[in-house]
């Protein structure tokens, strides 16, 4: 392969034998162009990458957290104990199976020493994790430039056309046939050549430190129901969005738009209802203190809950979450049963009225008009650029007898011209989220729930061996949650604040 300026793919459509009537520095250099962005931002991230696990090599214990978690338990009513105990008895989760490696952490003890047994694990946790990102991105660039040098997608694109011709398929009439061909040959590469990297992540990394709980079995029987959903899906989803840009015109990105915005919602309703009940069980929350408290607190809010759900969420990880979800005056929340076996029934309450925060802020609706807003933007500038044949040309589309596919047209312009924007606009909304959980936080506080805030979050943070010490920079970078010394430390100003004034 010649890799002199300006750079052309291996495999192109015409061979390399056709050169453009016209040509221009932005089609001469796009590939070269696209490879050097890609390149600059893995090395970014790299560096961060290598701070981060120079994080991880540390072996004293964070001295801020140390004060701060001291102060937490200090401040602890000598009661929390043995109301903890009758809580555990009250909301059995049944999540724990006596074979977990993982060293569970006692809810009714002091939490700093639990921290300080846990630092040198979680150290660990966290390095494996950051060695294995590093080496899995590493890959991920590799591929993506020999693929780009190498012209991946005339390639693949032109077998969809050779295996659509057998059907009597051509480029002209039955775009959206091969289009689909097309993705299905794209998502069967990207699945095997994602499989050994899933596989390492969740059956040696996790196994390792205690966390996975799922069998190969469960495993693959995932990973198949998750392809036929991509089919089911995002076959119909890709198939009308092509035939909108067909017939829309000029100003097909408005069409684009509402069709986006209204399949959107109804995939926010239909993924916590349909698809992930495919996945994992979901029952009532047994009747109780716990289920008539998170009742009472949703109406002290005017929180619309008409129905609370436990997940299984200990078939495949001791990983604990809860989230909320529903329109309008139909809201529901879902505990992850792991949740309900690592924290007090007063921490659950906190924790939730931390999430709640987010509704009464508006924090959901936000960030769901944002991403509206973005995407209409986004196609916006695609519609300007819909007719670049010298972007295409430059990636090994060069056939100027033959059609622009417009799935094609769409990926090249979100992986080089959208690229730089849709970054920047990421690490934007990255920080913006960091925001929205301090202001959660603050919610949560006010409602007289900051102890059990603290002392919550450090449990959970306990049991999914969370970073203790991270990089400045990495975090800042990654992080969509600030670090637990800086959210412990701001509720522990706000509790100041509020006895001073």
């Amino acid at each position: 392969m010649d890799f002199t300026l300006p750079l052309t793919p291996q495999y192109t459509q015409t061979g390399g034998t056709t050169k453009a009537a016209t040509s221009s520095l932005f089609g001469d250099y796009a590939i070269a162009a696209t490879i050097l962005f890609t390149l600059v931002v893995f090395l970014f991230e790299a560096y961060l990458n290598f701070r981060q696990r120079k994080s991880y090599h540390k072996i004293d214990f964070p001295r801020e957290l140390e004060t701060t978690v001291g102060n937490i338990d200090r401040e602890t009513k000598s009661s929390a104990a043995a109301a903890d105990k009758k809580e555990e008895s009250s909301s059995k989760s049944g999540s724990s199976d006596g074979d977990d490696k993982k060293d569970k952490v006692d809810r009714n003890a002091p939490i700093l020493p639990q921290l300080k047994s846990k630092f040198s694990h979680a150290q660990s946790y966290g390095l494996d994790k950051i060695n294995f990102s590093i080496f899995s991105s590493t890959y991920a660039v590799t591929e993506e430039v020999v693929f780009l040098l190498y012209g991946f997608l005339p390639y693949v694109w032109d077998k969809a056309c050779a295996v659509g011709a057998k059907y009597g398929w051509t480029e002209t009439e039955h775009e959206i046939k091969i289009t689909l061909l097309f993705l299905g040959i794209v998502t069967i590469v990207g699945t095997i050549t994602s499989l050994p990297f899933e596989l390492y992540s969740t059956f040696e990394i996790e196994k390792k430190h205690g966390f996975n709980k799922q069998t190969l079995g469960l495993f693959f029987t995932d990973k198949l129901k998750s392809l036929v959903l991509s089919a089911v899906f995002g076959g119909p989803f890709v198939a009308l969005l092509l035939k909108i840009i067909f017939m829309g015109g000029d100003k097909f990105y408005l069409y684009v738009w509402a069709f986006t915005f209204v399949f959107s919602v109804i995939m926010m309703t239909l993924v916590p209802v349909v698809i992930m009940p495919l996945f994992n069980k979901y029952e009532k929350l047994p009747d109780g203190p716990l289920k008539d408290s998170i009742y009472e607190l949703a109406g002290k809010l005017s929180f619309p809950l008409t129905k609370l759900f436990v997940m299984d969420g200990s078939k495949r990880s001791s990983h604990s979450n809860a989230f909320m979800f529903g329109f309008m005056k139909n809201k529901r929340i879902v505990l992850f049963d792991t949740l309900l076996s690592q924290v007090s029934n007063d921490e659950i309450l906190a924790i939730l009225g931390h999430e709640l925060g987010h509704w009464k802020m508006g924090h959901t609706v936000t960030n769901f008009v944002v991403t509206q807003v973005y995407t209409g933007f986004m196609f916006y500038f695609f519609s300007l650029c819909y007719n670049s044949h010298e972007l295409y040309r430059a990636f090994g589309f060069d056939d100027e007898s033959r059609p622009i596919p417009t799935i094609i047209a769409l990926v090249l312009f979100t992986s080089t011209i959208w690229a730089p924007v849709d970054k920047t606009l990421s690490f934007i909304m990255t920080v913006h989220s960091r925001k929205c959980e301090f202001e959660a936080d603050e919610f949560s506080v006010n409602l007289g729930m900051s102890s059990k805030l603290q002392s919550g979050l450090c449990k959970i943070h306990l049991e999914n061996l969370g970073a203790m010490s991270p990089d400045s920079w990495y975090s800042t970078y990654h992080y969509s949650h600030p670090p637990l010394v800086e959210r412990l430390s701001a509720m522990m100003k706000l509790d100041t604040a509020k006895k001073l004034s």
